[in-house]
């Protein structure tokens, strides 16, 4: 008996910390609702979509499904956001006789794909068969690549995200690094305690030097000496 299955993905860089997997478990449930058939599985998978090949997940749902078992999916950019290596597996996997099904994209499912195949091959027509050919692939394409190009739109205001938040701590003499809220300090070393508790006892050392040694900010220096001075008093 076929098995229906279900997979959802979030891009931890995309969406964690933000809806997660509600929007997309709605919209299974609600399917398995309609069609009045449940789950075997619903794969999760917090995994960027770039590449088949990082994904854990989905490396355990390609072990198990056979021909005529269905993956439902809530939109062909949980499938993937990789136009080439995309391409490539859908039509692996429908040529394997696995059904796709895109809730949000119903015209990329498998059996819509398929129908429009054998459209293609019942014409007599040479030039309006492989017309018809091209133009159904051209669909996947187009919409695969669509899901490509989000994708890369989405680390470039990242990146650029990243790069403004630098340069504005930067302006205000706080040291930032990537994944550290401006003005937050990482764990001081033991290095830099000792040249501090030298600094504090010591005034002809310049801060400047310390600074230097340590590439650290003026403003980073003096909160560090802060939480120097009130261990010494406590």
């Amino acid at each position: 008996m076929p098995n229906l299955y279900g997979y959802m993905r979030i891009s931890t860089k995309e969406e964690r910390g933000k809806q997660k997997f509600t929007r997309q478990q709605q919209a299974l449930d609600r399917y398995a609702k309609e069609i009045n058939e449940d789950f075997v599985i619903i794969f999760c998978e917090d995994q960027s979509g770039k590449s088949f090949g990082t994904r854990p997940e989905w490396k355990k749902l390609e072990r198990i499904v056979h021909p005529d078992d269905t993956i439902v999916f809530k939109s062909v950019d949980r499938f993937t956001r990789n136009a080439d290596e995309g391409i490539a597996k859908y039509l692996e996997l429908m040529e394997k006789g696995v059904n796709l099904i895109f809730l949000d994209n119903p015209t990329l499912s498998t059996d819509y794909m398929k129908n429009l195949l054998n459209i293609a091959e019942k014409q007599e027509d040479r030039i309006a068969k492989e017309s018809l050919k091209f133009i159904s692939r051209i669909l996947l394409i187009a919409e695969l690549d669509r899901c490509e190009q989000e994708r890369l739109r989405i680390s470039r205001r990242t990146i650029d995200g990243m790069n403004a938040r630098k340069a504005a701590a930067e302006a205000e003499g706080v040291y930032w690094a990537a994944g550290r809220k401006p003005g937050q300090l990482d764990k001081m070393t033991d290095a830099l305690k000792k040249d501090i508790k030298a600094y504090l006892a010591d005034r002809r050392i310049k801060a400047v030097s310390i600074m230097k040694k340590h590439h650290i900010s003026r403003n980073t220096l003096a909160k560090y000496a802060e939480i120097v001075r009130e261990e010494q008093n406590t």
